[in-house]
């Protein structure tokens, strides 16, 4: 195994996988769903950083661990969406369930166990916190605030962030 170092290309939850630049170049690294999940997450924000050990195979390198992922800088992930702003880190961290997200909207919905309240949950929030999308019933952890319209989403996390690695 080789460890290398490289920013995720793309990542499909659909498809169930996606490709990591090496920073060393050549080819696409692939990235397969099962790895990511491993590492404690469903999906992946683009330009994110990755550690990982790969392997060589028959169709080119593979990751096969991740060892650390770091996000891309809040500059790349802002938008004109009215995210609040603030320090939310006396928020408690919920248990919560994705009711729906679609990406190419760019928001969803999401409810807290024991509540049928809708949560608003934008994109950015997402991808602010490493994660590209959300899939129908997707447990995770969330801190809620008030946003312009209501409840909304500042913080998500995957469902075993709290678990050590």
């Amino acid at each position: 195994m080789i460890q290398k170092t490289g920013k995720i290309k793309w990542f499909d939850t659909a498809k169930g996988f996606g490709f990591v630049v090496d920073d060393q170049g050549g080819a696409d690294i692939l990235l397969h769903a099962n790895v990511l999940r491993d590492f404690g997450l469903s999906s992946v924000v683009e330009n994110s950083v990755i550690v990982a050990q790969t392997v060589e195979t028959e169709r080119g390198q593979q990751v096969t661990k991740i060892i650390s992922l770091d996000l891309p800088d809040a500059q790349s992930v802002q938008s004109d969406m009215q995210i609040p702003q603030g320090d939310f880190s006396a928020l408690p961290l919920l248990a919560a369930r994705a009711k729906w997200f679609d990406k190419t909207k760019g928001f969803g919905f999401v409810n807290v166990f024991g509540s049928s309240d809708d949560i608003f949950l934008h994109v950015e929030v997402l991808r602010a916190y490493g994660m590209a999308e959300l899939q129908q019933g997707e447990a995770i952890a969330i801190k809620i605030s008030d946003g312009p319209r209501g409840k909304m989403v500042v913080e998500v996390r995957p469902w075993d962030f709290a678990a050590p690695r």
